[in-house]
């Protein structure tokens, strides 16, 4: 076990899998330089500012036995790219019925934090989301980053890993030797018995914080990080609010058809958890505008850890308390 940070997990994750898989090679506009010196320039190809061609590049590779890694850097990048992701790597599976493999793992940074305006703080991996054939992951740790990256790049379908900017100088524990996490099983970070915190990427961080804060007033929250947005892991979200019968979904991105709505619809479709519900879900999200410049109104547009606290007492004071 060592401790690193969250960037350098992600970075220790893809050289582990190139040295193990020699058909895994990196497309980036910036080669990274320790993938570079180690691998050189066959296999960590620094590209043109071009993400439409390169991603395109790596539809064509993984369909010709290649894995190919790609790192679009910042989730705006990605957009000009959208008919590659969308048109191609989404459905290109199904439409070769089922003859070839596209396995492909991009990369890019989501979220807040970076005070860079509007194109670069934003969280929209719900438009991903609604696309069949993309599979998707949002760790919250360096541990949950290094071993889903790793069983994202081993993955035979394309998958997406967004990648929280506020986390990126963030330490914690990585397990040594192989260390692979299985896609769409969430994580319990904190047990608690009065409501359940389904938090998102950066966000796992400030419900927990909000969660000691609110343990002080005896109130016993317990945090749930998904982890994979797709496949999603319905089974423990609905099991930790069955127990504890109140919910709050905390995500950096908007409210409107978001994750945060996803989660919301998991719980209240299904009929046994809705009816342990003590109080209707809430969500605390960003609120629904450009994100704006200015640091101290960034600060105003995105959920934090006081914003989480309000809501929990807001469902604890919506519904019968507990025994």
């Amino acid at each position: 076990m060592r401790t690193v940070t969250y960037m350098q997990a992600g970075l220790d994750a893809v050289a582990e899998e190139m040295r193990r898989d020699p058909t895994t090679f990196h497309l980036s506009t910036d080669a990274p330089r320790p993938l570079l010196k180690e691998f050189g320039a066959d296999r960590v190809r620094a590209t043109p500012i071009a993400e439409s061609a390169f991603t395109g590049m790596a539809i064509g590779a993984a369909g010709s036995g290649f894995r190919p890694i790609v790192n679009w850097s910042m989730v705006t990048f990605s957009f000009v790219a959208m008919d590659q992701i969308v048109n191609q790597a989404a459905k290109i599976h199904y439409m070769f019925g089922g003859q070839a493999s596209f396995p492909i793992l991009f990369r890019t940074s989501v979220g807040g934090g970076t005070k860079l305006a509007a194109q670069h703080s934003q969280s929209p991996y719900s438009m991903f989301m609604n696309v069949a054939g993309l599979k998707m992951i949002l760790p919250s740790t360096p541990h949950d980053l290094k071993g889903l990256l790793k069983t994202a790049i081993r993955d035979n379908n394309p998958v997406i890993s967004f990648e929280s900017a506020r986390l990126m100088a963030s330490e914690g524990p990585v397990p040594d030797g192989d260390h692979a996490l299985p896609l769409g099983q969430a994580d319990v970070k904190r047990k608690g018995a009065d409501v359940t915190v389904v938090a998102l990427a950066w966000l796992v961080h400030e419900a927990l914080a909000a969660a000691d804060d609110l343990a002080r007033d005896g109130i016993q929250v317990e945090v749930v990080d998904p982890r994979t947005l797709v496949p999603m892991d319905a089974d423990t979200i609905r099991a930790s609010v069955r127990k504890t019968g109140r919910l709050v979904i905390a995500d950096e991105a908007g409210p409107t058809a978001g994750a945060a709505a996803e989660i919301a619809a998991l719980v209240t479709e299904d009929p046994e958890t809705f009816a342990a519900l003590k109080a209707p879900p809430k969500r605390v999200c960003a609120l629904p505008v450009p994100v704006p410049y200015s640091p101290g109104l960034e600060d105003h547009v995105f959920p934090d850890r006081n914003k989480i606290t309000a809501a929990v007492r807001a469902v604890m004071a919506a519904g019968p308390q507990s025994s």
